[in-house]
C-alpha cells in the first residue's frame, strides 16, 4: 500500500523533470550566445567594425528572456527561495557562470535541495 506522499514524492521529479531540461538547454545556448557577444564585441570596440554587434545583440536579448522564463518556471516548480531565483537569473549576465550555475542548478534540483 502507498501513502499519498510516496505518491508526492514520485510525481515530483516527473512534473520538474520538463522545466530542468528546458532550463538546462537554455542555460547552455544563453552562454554559449553570451560568449559570442563577447567575441562581437572585440569585433566592434576592437575592429571598429559594429555590424555583427548590432545583428547579433538583439538575438542575444532574445535568448535571454527565454533564459529567465525557463529559470523562473523553473524556480516556481522547484520551491527555490527568491535569493536563488535571483542568482539563477543574473548567472546568465556574467560569461561562463551559467555553464557553472547550470550544473549546480542539476545536482541540486535532481538531489531535491534548494540552489544556495
Amino acid at each position: 500500500m502507498t501513502t499519498s506522499t510516496d505518491g508526492a514524492a514520485q510525481t515530483r521529479p516527473a512534473r520538474l523533470n520538463g522545466a530542468l531540461v528546458r532550463f538546462r538547454t537554455t542555460a547552455w545556448i544563453t552562454g554559449v550566445g553570451l560568449l559570442v557577444l563577447c567575441a562581437t564585441m572585440v569585433v566592434e570596440y576592437g575592429f571598429g567594425n559594429a555590424t555583427p554587434a548590432a545583428v547579433y545583440s538583439p538575438i542575444h536579448g532574445v535568448l535571454y528572456m527565454i533564459y529567465l522564463a525557463c529559470s523562473i518556471d523553473l524556480a516556481i516548480k522547484a520551491r527555490w527561495s527568491i535569493k536563488s531565483t535571483i542568482l539563477v537569473l543574473l548567472a546568465g549576465c556574467v560569461p561562463f557562470v551559467s555553464f557553472i550555475v547550470e550544473r549546480r542548478v542539476t545536482h541540486r534540483v535532481q538531489a531535491g535541495k534548494d540552489i544556495f
